[in-house]
């Protein structure tokens, strides 16, 4: 028995593995390592990849190929994940070893998908109002995440909550950690950011110099250097031991919505706005080098590649997420090719370079994309929108070309007209991962469910009520030391019988003396009995039609032409039998639910209300 519930367990498992999206990066991983060499030895002597389905098998991580950073972008879809409670992601956070995904809804909660199936693993309630940031520690040990209501929490990587403090009284949109994570910066709608020590979860300092909400904090990789980004549409590059602004980045021209530093050198800063565009800075001349645009909407939210250092890729508020390569103009036909600063002869007056995008997903999402983050390895991007939606990108695979033409890229009416939009299938493949998503919720939450909690006698902790003539309590072997306790009288018959006026209070040998002696009087007979006792005459003009079935004491005969109900008789109630049940004629019962297609139809007729 216990062989063949192991063996059906392992068939769901690889079911759900063969059936759905996996996505295995030792597959590609293995190989490289196997076969790579010293750079200074010239790298791996592998076959370049070709647009053939041949050479799936030869797949190379980004690690493998530094100077082609085209091959990380991420143009396909892998999965869409979608919480049974629809909320939006205001946050996504791939863990540090790349096995989960973490994401942070308007409500508060934290879930955990996994990172090669995508399926739901587990829920939990973070916070009391909707999470607005979140970020790693460098050393991977700890989590801080912020609110709407200001308060930042520290979090284990078993995402055990270990501490809370009252950072702001606004909204905290965005907090990183120091290069050593002994302190961490918040950037809040009052328009300050706050240094706090880690340890001792206490302020430090309060940077003060915006003129308007801050929206986007980050702390230099490797140095004390802090960039923030507010809705006075300024970037402004702080000194965290003394507090003092640097120096103001202007260019922007509108709410600053986020702002980076590149995290593998730490050379140039990106900066997006509400203006359509995105910015990116190098530290070294302090102006602005590349300008991002081929947005048609705000540019929400950005974020780097962790492995090369010039493929940046930007989330709109129309729900597209663009790729953008920063030695690739990729300039549009009919558009001048301008030249980057540094080829100029003057490189600190000339104008910034325009890129444009070098890869696009116009229909990513139906909403605001508010978060995106990589996979460590590089290889599957991450995005939270307010559609609710969790969606996972990867590279093609060599040989696959629908995936340019899918409804993410050209719409659905475009994708239907191209043949790679199957309206029947698509319904049945939603259907069916809606279900695997219950499945898999209701299988992670299995061990988090409370036991029921039943009712208890009460004085007596431990011992729950009796359901139909048993208990659940303790049983009476425990009590093994009281079975010579004679048990309680029986009165299945009826209630005990009352004592005379004056045996109440008597005294027990007396109460012996007249049991025995037969001087104690009977108690008064019964109603029904022989020789009962007749009741005492009622009012002359007394209704007795206004009597509810039962009422009358047993053996009183009812005044002539009454005509009293039988007792369970509910002959007055519509719909009700003479046993309280449902009679078939009279009852109202409910019609039918509308299908989709009539709700739909009711909608675009204007009949829906």
């Amino acid at each position: 028995m216990y062989w063949t519930e192991t063996i059906q367990v392992v068939i769901q498992c690889l079911t759900k593995i063969l059936t759905g999206p996996v996505t295995d990066y030792t597959s590609s991983m293995v190989p490289w390592m196997r076969h790579r060499q010293p750079r200074y030895k010239g790298g791996a002597r592998m076959e370049f990849e070709r647009p053939s389905a041949s050479y799936i098998v030869d797949i190379l991580p980004p690690p493998a190929t530094p100077g082609n950073p085209a091959d990380a972008i991420p143009a396909k879809l892998l999965h869409s994940s979608l919480n049974k409670l629809k909320h939006p992601i205001n946050i996504v956070r791939w863990t540090p070893e790349g096995r989960r995904l973490l994401t942070g809804s308007s409500i508060g909660e934290f879930t955990l998908w996994n990172g090669m199936g995508f399926n739901f693993e587990t829920i939990s309630q973070a916070h009391d109002s909707a999470v607005r940031a979140a970020t790693w520690s460098h050393s991977e040990d700890w989590l801080i995440s912020a609110d709407q209501d200001g308060i930042v929490k520290y979090w284990q990587p078993t995402f055990n909550n270990v501490k809370a403090i009252q950072a702001h009284n606004d909204p905290i949109r965005d907090l990183a950690f120091s290069p050593n994570d002994s302190k961490f910066v918040t950037a809040c709608d009052d328009a300050t950011l706050k240094i706090f020590d880690f340890a001792g979860g206490t302020e430090e300092s309060t940077l003060t110099g915006h003129g308007w909400d801050a929206k986007s904090v980050d702390w230099h990789p490797t140095k004390g250097l802090l960039v923030s980004g507010s809705k006075d549409h300024q970037v402004k590059l702080w000194d965290p031991r003394t507090g003092r602004c640097l120096t103001t980045l202007h260019g922007h021209k509108n709410t600053i919505s986020r702002t980076k530093f590149e995290p593998k050198k730490g050379q140039l800063l990106a900066t997006s706005a509400r203006d359509q565009t995105a910015r990116v800075f190098d530290l070294r001349m302090m102006r602005d080098i590349c300008l991002l645009r081929g947005n048609e909407k705000d540019v929400s939210t950005l974020t780097w590649h962790p492995i090369h250092s010039s493929l940046l890729s930007t989330g709109g508020a129309d729900g597209s997420i663009y790729h953008y390569l920063l030695d690739e103009p990729n300039t549009p036909p009919g558009q001048a090719t301008s030249i980057p600063p540094y080829d100029s002869a003057e490189p600190s007056s000339a104008p910034a370079q325009t890129i444009y995008p070098a890869h696009k997903v116009q229909y990513a999402h139906e909403y605001a994309v508010w978060s995106i983050d990589w996979h460590p390895l590089g290889h599957i991007l991450a995005s939270g929108s307010n559609d609710r939606v969790t969606r996972f990108w990867t590279r093609a695979r060599p040989g696959e070309t629908d995936c340019f033409n899918d409804k993410h890229h050209i719409g659905e009416e475009a994708a239907a007209a191209y043949g790679t939009l199957d309206k029947r299938n698509s319904r049945r493949m939603m259907h069916e991962n809606d279900e695997q998503e219950l499945e898999d919720e209701a299988e992670g939450l299995q061990d988090q469910k409370m036991p029921v909690k039943q009712p208890v006698l009460p004085g007596i902790p431990g011992l729950s009520m009796p359901v139909n003539g048993t208990s659940s309590g303790p049983s009476p072997q425990r009590f093994a030391n009281l079975s010579n306790i004679p048990p309680p009288p029986n009165f299945t018959n009826g209630p005990p019988p009352s004592l005379p006026n004056g045996i109440t209070g008597i005294d027990p040998e007396r109460l012996r003396q007249m049991i025995e002696s037969g001087t104690l009087p009977p108690p008064p007979p019964q109603f029904g009995a022989p020789g009962q006792v007749a009741p005492p005459p009622l009012p002359p003009n007394f209704d007795f039609s206004k009597l509810p079935p039962g009422v009358l004491p047993p053996g009183f005969p009812p005044p002539a032409g009454l005509q009293l109900p039988p007792p369970g008789n509910f002959g007055g109630l519509p719909g009700m039998g003479a046993d309280g049940a449902a009679a078939g004629g009279s009852i109202r019962r409910r019609g039918p639910l509308p299908s989709q297609q009539e709700l739909a139809r009711n909608l675009r007729d204007g009949n829906y209300r």
